[in-house]
């Protein structure tokens, strides 16, 4: 495998600081990292972003994931690793994921147990998160980018 190019948001710099500064919304709102990560990892895993599925992790055990949490993400539905506003949030991030698999993309049950354990500003910055790891997935995956050429 080979990219087909540099990433755009590399080769435009614009580009790059409009993703990083949208990417720092949702810590700066008060989401903790570590649950951006499980989010990432999600939503990066349903797209097939081998980069993104490589470097999250690391980023994820930085700040103190652990393995066995990390392992279970594609599975959160059937392990006790998460809690509920975790479960809240990765059930968000594959509806925000997988907008054309159903005809209401986000039903209002996973809205509205997202609602129950965050408030506005929040769940304002969670969609922020899952829609920021979807663009750097597109960038990724249309272009073709190496996984493990880019090491948080």
């Amino acid at each position: 495998m080979h990219e087909r190019m540099g990433n755009p948001a590399l080769v435009l710099p614009g580009a790059m600081q409009a993703l990083n500064a949208l990417g720092k919304v949702p810590t700066e709102t008060g989401l903790s990292p570590q649950l951006i990560e499980l989010v990432n990892l999600r939503a990066s895993q349903i797209n097939g972003c081998s980069v993104c599925i490589d470097g999250h992790p690391r980023i994820a055990k930085k700040l103190g994931e652990t393995d066995e949490r990390l392992f279970a993400v594609s599975a959160w539905r059937d392990t006790p690793y998460f809690s509920d506003a975790e479960r809240a949030a990765l059930a968000l991030t594959e509806a925000v994921t997988r907008v054309s698999d159903r005809a209401d993309p986000v039903p209002d049950e996973i809205w509205d147990e997202a609602t129950r354990h965050y408030d506005g500003k929040s769940l304002a910055a969670l969609v922020i998160a899952i829609a920021n790891i979807n663009v750097w997935n597109r960038l990724n995956i249309a272009t073709r980018q190496i996984a493990g050429a880019w090491k948080p």
